[in-house]
């Protein structure tokens, strides 16, 4: 094994990008603008050209790097290929190849955002020391991710840990962002839970602290839960009873040993957790009713981790082969 390994988080606007040690230690992180302009056409050059000055910089050569990890906001095939990533105006392109021939590496490997994040997590954050992982993060949307045996479980179509799209109610008559209705993401999102807010705000003439803030955030709700307001509890008594739900069916198609709750709604931290392993306890297949529930702790790194995971993991297998 050789003793460096990038990791690379491409977003909507930046370019996380990682330095590390192939024993999982994170020497330096940086960004880099995302120029998206001529259908995302420089995103990968910057990225090469970014690694090749970082390496001139600390004097490192490129024989002594182990590969290049990235992971991308869309779906992913063979741990390579972009099956269409809107954000980045790219269709489907096979990542590894295209950057391969910017930048003399054959270990490079591709992930799903999500799914790279939950890895990341499974090995040096939240849910360190398990290796059958659900991840679900709690943003302006809900995303996910899968670890099965250490491993990303990505589906055939690259659309594996897409948990908040998730049916929770057929009923429901607005939309998701995905255009589809009822979706997990409607109601557990940071977006889903202001929604419910100003919904029983506008039926009810209960008195809440809710009232008094000329905008109302996810933060604002749990905190008003947490000193007794009574509309604020009952939201998150129904986003705990959503999600907890949610997890009880996850738990009966990949059992996991661990739930790991990431994103912005996670800083509620107790009130959240213990909420949703109450209702997930109740609704769960008592086979699975001992699985734990824990807080990310990565941040905005674990992306950068997991993809780095990806390509010592590769190493690892080459090595033994």
């Amino acid at each position: 094994m050789k003793d460096y390994a990038f990791g690379i988080d491409i977003g909507g606007t930046t370019v996380k990008m990682g330095l590390f040690s192939t024993k999982g230690e994170k020497i330096e992180s940086w960004e880099i603008p995302t120029r998206k302009e001529e259908s995302g056409a420089y995103i990968l050059p910057d990225i090469a050209q970014a690694i090749k000055d970082k390496l001139a910089e600390r004097s490192i050569s490129m024989d002594n790097v182990e590969g290049i990890g990235i992971d991308v906001p869309g779906p992913i095939l063979q741990d390579r290929i972009v099956n269409r990533c809107v954000n980045l105006g790219w269709g489907v392109m096979d990542v590894a190849k295209e950057l391969g021939m910017l930048i003399d590496i054959d270990n490079i490997k591709v992930a799903n955002d999500a799914n790279a994040a939950a890895l990341g997590e499974m090995w040096k954050g939240g849910g360190e020391g398990h290796t059958d992982l659900v991840m679900i993060t709690l943003g302006t949307g809900v995303g996910g991710g899968v670890i099965l045996n250490g491993k990303i479980v990505g589906g055939h179509f690259g659309a594996g840990g897409e948990i908040g799209h998730v049916l929770m109610n057929r009923f429901e008559e607005k939309p998701c962002a995905c255009g589809k209705k009822g979706h997990l993401e409607q109601y557990t999102s940071a977006t889903g839970i202001v929604r419910r807010a100003k919904e029983i705000l506008a039926i009810s003439d209960r008195p809440s602290t809710l009232r008094d803030l000329s905008e109302i955030t996810a933060k604002d709700v749990f905190d008003q839960a947490q000193k007794g307001d009574v509309i604020a509890l009952e939201i998150v008594d129904f986003v705990g009873a959503v999600l907890g739900g949610a997890c009880a069916m996850i738990s009966c198609v990949v059992d996991p040993e661990i739930f790991v709750i990431g994103g912005g709604v996670s800083r509620a931290g107790d009130i959240l957790l213990s909420t949703v392993r109450k209702y997930f306890r109740s609704g769960v297949f008592h086979a699975s009713e001992d699985a734990r529930f824990a807080l990310a702790t990565l941040g905005n790194d674990a992306g950068m981790y997991g993809s780095v995971k990806m390509v010592i993991d590769a190493g690892s297998k080459a090595e033994n082969v």
